[in-house]
């Protein structure tokens, strides 16, 4: 592969093939000039990115952040995959180094934010808040500064907008509607929930791509035989059928969509599963 550009000791760009990508070892580019070659066996890491904008965005970043910075991203990175068993795409590499390096720069400055998304993040994505506390930790033994726990509500946010294909904007809605809806349910049965029961997490699990579908407008097609099972199912569920008609307006109201009666039968069932073993 053949350089195109230095952007430091440790990191150029290279052509492989008719694509332009950024390689990553120590001392990988020490000496090397462009047009020199790299050999395959040189590189550590290799990023792709999806176009010459990020590139150009991610070659720029890597030019001006500190090497630390890209090693804290590439351990969080790392310990993202092996917790939610997914591999993450190189454009998470170019988002978190940009939000890594601001973050510091903040901290150092003794600039701490409070999130409003803190209760939500550690109680619908409970994986994703574990990497963000990874996260911290590694900042805190790279750095040697103080990183409060607000701060790992951010780093979990990017891998949940990367799982999910969504943007900021819409992880707070699909947050805040989970949020509505178990507050629906609690209060139609009023009833506690145990939140280490299997049947709650398979509700909330259930909820939260009930929630993503309703966001990206992706509903599931009406089907003759589940219209039966629908009929079955709230006359042996009355109560629970009750609620979802609530949830039902509260969609209707918030997001202008009517439910399918496949969507009403499936939350039924979830509801009436966790709300009976609470009882």
């Amino acid at each position: 592969m053949k350089v195109g550009q230095i952007l430091n000791n440790n990191v150029a760009v290279v052509k492989r093939g008719s694509q332009e990508v950024i390689v990553y070892s120590k001392g990988i580019a020490f000496k090397k000039h462009q047009g020199d070659q790299i050999e395959p066996n040189e590189i550590d890491k290799t990023y792709v990115l999806d176009s010459h904008d990020k590139l150009e965005h991610f070659s720029y970043l890597l030019s001006t952040t500190k090497e630390e910075y890209l090693n804290i991203v590439n351990q969080i990175i790392a310990h993202g995959e092996m917790i939610l068993k997914e591999k993450m795409p190189d454009y998470l590499y170019l988002t978190l180094l940009d939000h890594i390096d601001f973050t510091i720069k903040r901290l150092k400055k003794g600039q701490f934010i409070t999130s409003p998304l803190r209760f939500e993040v550690e109680k619908f994505y409970p994986l994703h808040y574990q990497i963000g506390l990874y996260g911290i930790k590694k900042i805190m033994e790279t750095i040697v500064i103080e990183c409060p726990k607000e701060e790992a509500i951010a780093i979990a946010l990017h891998f949940v907008n990367i799982q999910g294909n969504q943007n900021m904007e819409e992880s707070i809605i699909i947050m805040n509607t989970i949020k509505d809806i178990l507050e629906i349910i609690k209060y139609h049965f009023q009833i506690v929930f145990d939140e280490n029961s299997i049947n709650y997490m398979r509700l909330v699990t259930h909820i939260q791509y009930f929630a993503q579908r309703l966001v990206h407008k992706d509903f599931f097609v009406e089907n003759d035989d589940n219209n039966q099972l629908y009929n079955q199912i709230y006359k042996m569920y009355p109560q629970s059928y009750l609620c979802v008609q609530k949830i039902k307006k509260y969609v209707q109201n918030i997001f202008d969509c009517q439910l399918s009666y496949d969507e009403e039968a499936y939350l039924t069932l979830h509801i009436h599963r966790v709300t009976f073993r609470e009882k």
